[in-house]
C-alpha cells in the first residue's frame, strides 16, 4: 500500500483524533520497513519484532502530541524507533548464534553452508562494527528502512547532506574493509588509495 503525503496527513490527523482504524493504516504502511530498519540492528528476529511492537505503542501513545512542522511522518516514526534500537543495544549485548544463521538461510542448510554464511557475516559484522554509529544508522535507514535521505535526515536530526555524505563514506569503509573493488578500481581503474 503507498500513500501520498496528502494523505499520509489525513491518516495522521484522524490517528490523532482517536481513529484507530487511521492508526492501523498508518501501521500496515510502516509497519516492515520500521522492522527491517530494527531487524539490521539487533541480531535476534524475537528483539525486532518486539522492538518494532514497542515502537508502534510508543507512537500511539505520542501521536497526540505530534506535530508535522513540515517533518515527514516517516522521519518522526523513525527517530522513534532508532532511539528505541539505541535504548535496547545499550542495555543488551548481541552475538549471532549457529541456529539464527540457520534460520537466516532457511533452516535446512548443511553444516558448511551454515559455516561460510557465518564467515560472511562475522566479517560483515566487523566492517560494521568499525563503522561510526551514525554510519551505521544512516546504512539501516536508508537501504533497510527504505526511508529517503530526507526521512532520514529527520530520523537521525541530521541535514539531509550530512544523511548523503554519511552513506557515502560509509559504503567506501565497506568496501575498504571487506576487500570489495568499487567502480574503477582494479584493471585499467583507478589506483588512488588517498580517498
Amino acid at each position: 500500500m503507498t500513500v501520498d503525503d496528502a494523505a499520509l496527513e489525513r491518516l495522521v490527523d484522524q490517528a490523532r483524533s482517536g481513529d484507530a482504524d487511521a492508526f492501523g493504516q498508518i501501521f500496515d504502511l510502516y509497519h516492515d520497513p520500521v522492522y527491517r530498519y530494527i531487524a539490521s540492528r539487533v541480531r535476534r528476529p524475537a528483539d525486532a519484532e518486539d522492538l518494532t511492537q514497542n515502537v508502534f505503542v510508543k507512537a500511539l501513545e505520542a501521536l497526540p502530541r505530534y506535530e508535522s512542522r513540515g517533518v515527514p511522518f516517516g522521519g518522526w516514526l523513525f527517530r522513534l524507533a532508532r532511539n528505541t534500537v539505541i535504548d535496547h543495544v545499550r542495555t543488551h549485548r548481541e552475538h549471532a548464534d549457529l541456529e539464527s544463521v540457520g534460520e537466516l538461510l532457511g533452516g535446512a542448510a548443511a553444516p558448511d553452508e551454515i559455516a561460510a554464511a557465518r564467515q560472511d557475516m562475522d566479517a560483515v559484522a566487523v566492517a560494521l562494527e568499525a563503522l561510526t554509529v551514525e554510519q551505521r544508522d544512516a546504512l539501516a535507514l536508508r537501504f533497510f528502512a527504505g526511508l529517503s535521505a530526507r526521512e532520514a535526515a529527520v530520523a537521525m536530526g541530521k541535514q539531509e547532506g550530512t544523511i548523503r555524505g554519511l552513506q557515502f563514506r560509509a559504503i567506501a569503509a565497506l568496501r575498504r574493509q571487506l576487500g570489495i573493488d568499487g567502480p574503477g578500481d582494479g584493471p585499467g581503474g583507478s589506483d588512488r588509495t588517498d580517498g
